[in-house]
């Protein structure tokens, strides 16, 4: 099996230069140049579900998601890389999206709940029947979470150090990423072990459970409530875009040359934007920008990003 420590050599730290960081130093760790299709945190999120379903001789992975999931997607391209079947239990009603498309050219069975069936996820017997009818598969938690998803995200602190070099640097203030479920989050804060703050831009709106599952995945490692703070970039809902974050990827793109999905990636970019302009970091701070990946859903957006760029 392989593990998330084999694609160390291809982790990039590359330096951003925008006019709108006034003496703030920002570099970013290229996750998203991890692998054309486990890009990502997702690969790293995968690695000890892919160990613990080797190691018990599971015959496929499940797992849940939506019509543009980027966990799906790694957890469908991982299976055929692997040799895994897989199942993916999607949200909503069947629909064709490009995402979709891909689940089943790489041989993932799909199953789609509705809404009312997605949100029985949490209930306490919800994997029963599915465990009943896919015999001796690996769950995999929604986006990959769970501590085994928290633990395989602990190696990219130490992989960013390794590259702090490249640009010549040899410290950081603080690192700033976009949050989902807040797993990778969690795996950070696991790595920084209290050296540097780790600050979580979320993608959905503060009262979804994220603060509960960090303060969750913590605990079960053994690790103080501590380390990391979490800002709003939800800009109005999960998946929700407007004129400003559509011109933001484009002129963002133009400057630096770097990919944006404006779900995660582009929205946790500009909420780091709005803290440089209110003033939260002294000159010559230096704070590194993880790349989560993201871009495969980006292909759904593409023609909604248009029409709001005006």
């Amino acid at each position: 099996m392989v593990v998330a420590d084999s694609f160390a050599a291809d982790v990039v730290m590359q330096e951003l230069h925008f006019d709108w960081l006034r003496g703030v130093r920002l570099a970013v760790l290229r996750l998203d140049l991890v692998d054309p299709e486990l890009s990502g945190n997702k690969w790293f999120k995968l690695s000890h579900h892919l160990a613990a379903a080797q190691a018990t001789r599971a015959p496929g992975l499940i797992s849940l998601g939506g019509a543009h999931s980027n966990h799906l997607h790694a957890l469908a391209a991982a299976g055929q890389r692997f040799g895994l079947a897989t199942v993916g239990l999607l949200r909503g009603t069947e629909q064709d999206a490009p995402t979709v498309r891909d689940l089943q050219r790489f041989g993932m069975r799909l199953h789609w709940l509705g809404y009312g069936g997605y949100r029985a996820r949490h209930q306490p017997r919800f994997w029963d029947a599915w465990r009943a009818l896919y015999p001796n598969y690996h769950c995999v938690p929604e986006g990959g979470g769970g501590l085994a998803g928290a633990l395989g995200c602990v190696t990219l602190v130490a992989q960013l150090r390794a590259r702090l070099g490249e640009i010549g640097w040899d410290d950081y203030e603080a690192l700033w990423l976009a949050v989902g479920t807040g797993t990778t989050l969690a795996g950070l804060v696991l790595g920084e072990a209290g050296n540097h703050p780790v600050i979580g831009a979320l993608a959905g709106p503060p009262a979804h459970a994220v603060p509960d599952n960090v303060r969750r995945l913590l605990d079960e490692a053994g690790t103080a409530d501590a380390g990391y703070r979490l800002v709003d970039a939800s800009r109005g809902g999960f998946g929700r875009f407007d004129g400003e974050l559509a011109r933001f990827i484009l002129q963002a793109e133009r400057d630096s040359g770097l990919p944006l999905d404006p779900v995660y990636t582009a929205k946790a970019l500009l909420a780091l934007r709005a803290s440089i302009d209110a003033g939260e970091w002294d000159v010559g701070s230096r704070l590194v920008f993880i790349h989560t990946g993201g871009l495969q859903g980006r292909r759904a957006a593409e023609e909604q990003l248009l029409r709001l760029r005006g």
